[in-house]
């Protein structure tokens, strides 16, 4: 695999001379900001009453730092993955669903896995830190994106470049080193004026296969890297134009999957244009153009012992987005208004007796198309309550070339919600209901081998419809804050994967009620010491059979201790996590199927925070303080990596030793 190693070098080098070199940056003539010093291990920053979630991908997290979208997304309450052993490319779920319920977005736009298991999850391809900030928007209480996710839309996001006539660049550089062999290097570099600018963001990762608590190694080494640039035009403070372009690469070998990951290709394009306040009404208008295609291989051979029978598969995903809105202000109202489209094809091509994969041609397999269109609104009621609504339809079409078989929705969404903040106390609350009705993706259509009992899969699985209930608060006085999200919901025709044998996958249609709840609380014991506890459990009944949900996580609390100083910073994370016993065997999704109910554990992390100088800090941590020898509910299973049929679950790291240096300039 061709990996960019220019950097490398440089970067560490760079770094070094920060550390010891406390006046390096005295001619910079603007304060420079340095990094936040709190390792961040659990989530406090809700939004917009506790319906929104913000993070900052750029601030250290515990456990070690993330390598990819899903990586990060389970540092943030109401997250879980299902992992495959490797440290990377796990499948994230949400208040126990999983999949396109979930809605991933890059700066606006989607970018879509190939893989048939999902082995190239949408979140495999994007590198947290090279983004300045992550939102999540719970529940259907947004219909501004192309077929809206029912469980939650995730958004990675980088802000403009704003230079000024005493400013021409900045940089921001990062190196972490662990047990296992990890080694990752970031770098984001940016110059320009007051009218242009050009960022780089770079970074690659590599890591061993680790070991869990009882010394056993478990199979899951990695190498992968990425590097995105932008060029930005900003002739006027309400004028912005950004052209983007990015390729990556990686490599991933798998515990709980009978083929490895020997190539995770990307390359992407991109057009954003918006301006501002152009009349008293029209406040923005904002439009954009995306492609990306991504080139995935996964094979039994080039990563692990060589078998008797080498197998291969290459897929790809090319994907084309566009979408424009415009953004309305009368006196109380706000309401934005938009189109977008969708275009994506998927190719494969496998090895056979004959030959190897190379020799084949790339076949076109599924080509789909959305068109949608979107209205959402905001009024002021008061000062105290403010009303949210949104209608949206899509029109999807899905063509499956191979068997020439069409298929044509209609799908309508909306929601409706209120929000209140209370005047004298620093108090808030939402409630609202959203409707979504989803289209079955491509690895519900094409990869099980029947639909409803009907070997044609592609005809006979219909469109999931959800109707669910958000509502929370958020509250501060004095040193304590507290915050909650629960949620209730009815899902008609939920899809319901059935394994008859670990590569057998049976779909249907089932009926279901989804509950659960995401609370938090903190509290401020001096100026120095801080302390948090926060806790997630999903609850789901397929009420057709009157089963539980598969592949749903338990009732999980993380306690997050800190005492914080102007330089440096001390803290504990545990991790305490109950049994599940509320499986449906065999049952589940396109990925993962529950095995066996779960035993419960505890885990405790410990990290330490050091600010060099304004522009540097250092950051370490022990993970699995303890050496405990434990196994997520949520895992893959396979062949667990050895090419010998193992129907068992593996177990995560053990002890980790991390740290951590970043600079800022």
């Amino acid at each position: 695999m061709a990996q960019p190693k220019f950097f490398l070098q440089p970067l560490a080098a760079a770094i070094c001379v920060a550390c010891y070199s406390p006046v390096v940056f005295a001619e910079t003539p603007t304060p420079v900001q340095s990094l936040a010093p709190i390792v961040m291990t659990a989530h406090q920053g809700n939004d917009a009453n506790g319906l929104i979630v913000r993070a900052n991908p750029k601030q250290p997290i515990q456990p070690i730092p993330a390598t990819d979208g899903a990586d990060y997304l389970q540092s943030i309450v109401g997250f879980s993955a299902v992992n495959s052993g490797a440290g990377t490319n796990g499948d994230v779920t949400f208040r126990g669903m999983f999949g396109s319920r979930i809605k991933i977005l890059t700066d606006g736009t989607e970018n879509l896995g190939a893989c048939p298991s999902r082995m190239d999850s949408p979140t495999s391809y994007i590198s947290p830190e090279s983004y300045d900030q992550i939102s999540v928007i719970k529940g259907p209480q947004t219909v501004q994106y192309a077929n809206t996710g029912s469980a939650a839309t995730v958004i990675f996001e980088r802000r403009p470049e704003q230079f000024d006539e005493d400013q021409h660049y900045r940089g921001q550089l990062s190196v972490l080193a662990g047990s296992f062999g990890r080694l990752d290097h970031n770098i984001e570099v940016a110059a320009g004026d007051e009218q242009k600018y050009i960022r780089l963001n770079s970074n690659r990762s590599v890591s061993n296969s680790y070991q869990d608590g009882d010394g056993n190694t478990v199979p899951s080494d990695w190498e992968r890297w990425n590097a995105d640039v932008a060029l930005g035009w900003t002739p006027d403070a309400d004028t912005w134009v950004e052209l983007t372009g990015g390729k990556a690469d990686g490599e991933a070998v798998y515990a709980g999957r009978p083929m490895d990951g020997a190539e995770f290709d990307r390359e992407s394009l991109g057009l954003r244009v918006e301006k501002k306040n152009i009349t008293d009404v029209i406040k923005k208008i904002e439009a954009q153009v995306n492609y990306s295609f991504n080139d995935h291989l996964m094979d039994n051979y080039s990563l692990r012992a060589m078998p008797m029978m080498k197998m291969a598969t290459n897929v790809t995903r090319k994907t084309l987005n566009a979408r424009m809105a415009v953004t309305h202000e009368w006196d109380k109202l706000q309401f934005i208004t938009g189109i977008d489209t969708q275009n994506n094809e998927h190719g494969i091509r496998k090895t056979d007796m004959q030959g190897s994969y190379l020799t084949k041609p790339l076949l076109t397999d599924m080509e789909f198309q959305s068109y949608g269109g979107f209205g959402e609104l905001s009024y002021q009621l008061n000062d105290q309550n403010k009303l949210v609504a949104g209608v949206r339809v899509d029109q999807v079409g899905v063509d499956a070339v191979k068997t020439a078989q069409q298929r044509k929705e209609t799908l309508p969404s909306g929601f409706i919600r209120l929000e209140n903040q209370h005047p004298h106390h620093d108090a808030k609350t939402y409630v609202g209901l959203g409707y979504v009705e989803r289209m079955p993706d491509y690895w519900e259509l094409f990869t099980p081998k029947s639909g409803n009992g009907n070997p044609n899969t592609f005809k006979n699985i219909d469109t999931e419809k959800t109707l669910q209930l958000d509502f929370g608060y958020q509250h501060e006085h004095g040193a304590f804050s507290s915050w909650a999200s629960a949620y209730a919901g009815l899902i008609n025709d939920y899809i319901l994967t059935k394994y008859t044998s670990m590569t057998d996958a049976h779909t249907r249609n089932v009926d279901a009620t989804i509950a659960g709840a995401e609370v938090g609380m903190g509290y401020q014991f001096t100026d120095a010491l801080q302390a948090d506890v926060s806790a997630m459990y999903a609850w789901g009944e397929n009420t057709t059979d009157n089963t539980p949900l598969p592949q749903i996580s338990p009732l999980e609390g993380r306690l997050n201790l800190r005492y914080v100083q102007d330089r440096y910073t001390l803290g504990a994370l545990l991790r305490v996590v109950d049994g599940q016993s509320r499986i449906s065997k065999d049952e589940g999704n396109i990925v993962g199927y529950d095995l066996k109910e779960s035993s419960g554990f505890g885990v405790l992390s410990l990290n330490g925070s050091y600010n060099l100088n304004k522009s540097v800090d250092v950051s370490v941590g022990v993970d699995n303080v303890l050496d405990k020898t434990y196994s997520e509910h949520l895992n893959k299973l396979g062949l667990n990596g050895t090419g010998s049929a193992a129907k068992v679950q593996f177990n995560n790291s053990g002890r980790n030793y991390w740290a951590r240096i970043s600079m800022k300039f």
